[in-house]
């Protein structure tokens, strides 16, 4: 059992550079490598209506990056769709297990689509200048408080204790705070909150019962759970966000320059309507999808990927409701630390919400 968690622990470094911990300020560091997955098909048949586009509008790639981790799950289908020549499109997809990876193309304009975390969204909206527009959100909460114990029921119960987590000057620790903030309970006074660098390092620690308290987003969350028969999820933190909110708390989103929705309507909304039948694949097949994931890269095992799956809360909003749920998010992080967002909240222009 040791070398199996070991194994599955070590697995998840790979992933753990998801961006609940690394974009708080912009600045991701990069960690693990880089998988390039490509359809080079030039005469794939139209499933979705792309082909009534005017031909001199229909791009002959359109390169599409993701992460690995949730906010990439709900693209495995399509991955997998493309590669056997089953899309309307020709796409080149790039899993990235870094968000600085995917930063760094973005910026430089070597991309169409790309699936990042919400707040590195609005940071990228600011650098480029209005260079990419937010399309849809795609991944909800996947933040959850883990007890090795009994003691905690409400968020009311989280008062008077230690609580282990990471994402320090991130998206974890504006959520935590926030969430306690709102429950009457002071973050710097009622709780003390400790911040690990790794969320593999607190999954070992909780898996070893050295840490009974812990706040850890998934697939991080499954790995302590299948290996620690005494830790179970104490708190729900997307129902808590939610409750004091009002609206749900949101990840991960999709991203699309600015250029390329202007010059390919037709080709967004294509890829859009694929990508939703994707992420309606995954989210039924949780099995099959697995599989998928694993192959693309996007999790290391697909053990880790089925068992995770459930509490991924991935999705696919987009249009007004998109706007609603990640401006009330970038709120949030925006008053806890404006450089979280880039300096500013993205103006108007920020969304693309065309349908």
């Amino acid at each position: 059992m040791k070398k199996i968690t070991a194994m599955i622990l070590a697995a998840l470094m790979l992933v753990s550079a998801f961006a609940l911990a690394s974009c708080g300020n912009g600045k991701p560091e990069a960690t693990g490598t880089q998988t390039t997955l490509d359809d080079t098909s030039a005469e794939t048949p139209s499933t979705t209506g792309a082909d009534t586009e005017k031909p001199e509008d229909k791009p002959s790639e359109i390169r599409v990056i993701t992460l690995m981790g949730p906010t990439g799950m709900g693209m495995s289908k399509l991955i997998s769709d493309s590669k056997e020549n089953k899309t309307g499109q020709n796409y080149t997809f790039t899993v990235a297990s870094a968000p600085d990876q995917v930063s760094a193309q973005v910026i430089k304009g070597d991309f169409d689509i790309a699936a990042v975390p919400v707040n590195l969204a609005a940071v990228l909206y600011n650098k480029t200048e209005g260079a990419i527009k937010a399309a849809g959100v795609n991944t909800l909460g996947v933040l959850y408080m883990l007890e090795s114990g009994d003691t905690v029921k409400s968020v009311a119960d989280l008062k008077g204790k230690k609580i282990y987590a990471t994402g320090q000057g991130a998206n974890p620790e504006y959520t935590l705070r926030y969430i306690l903030s709102k429950n009457g309970i002071d973050p710097d006074k009622d709780v003390t909150i400790e911040f690990l660098a790794e969320h593999a390092e607190l999954a070992t620690q909780m898996t070893a019962g050295t840490v009974t308290l812990g706040m850890l987003p998934e697939p991080n969350v499954t790995a302590v759970l299948l290996n620690n028969k005494n830790a179970h999820i104490a708190l729900d933190l997307n129902k808590e966000w939610k409750a004091v909110s009002g609206t749900d708390m949101v990840m991960g989103c999709i991203i699309v320059s600015a250029k390329f929705a202007e010059e390919h309507p037709q080709a967004l909304k294509s890829f859009l309507e694929e990508y939703k039948a994707s992420v309606d694949f995954v989210t039924s097949n949780v099995e099959e999808a697995a599989a998928l994931i694993e192959a693309a890269g996007i999790v290391p095992k697909a053990a880790i990927a089925k068992a995770a799956l459930p509490n991924c809360n991935i999705v696919l909003v987009t249009g007004d409701g998109m706007k609603t749920a990640m401006s009330s998010m970038l709120n949030v992080l925006f008053e806890a630390n404006p450089k979280s967002v880039g300096g500013k909240l993205p103006d108007d222009g920020f969304w693309y919400t065309a349908e």
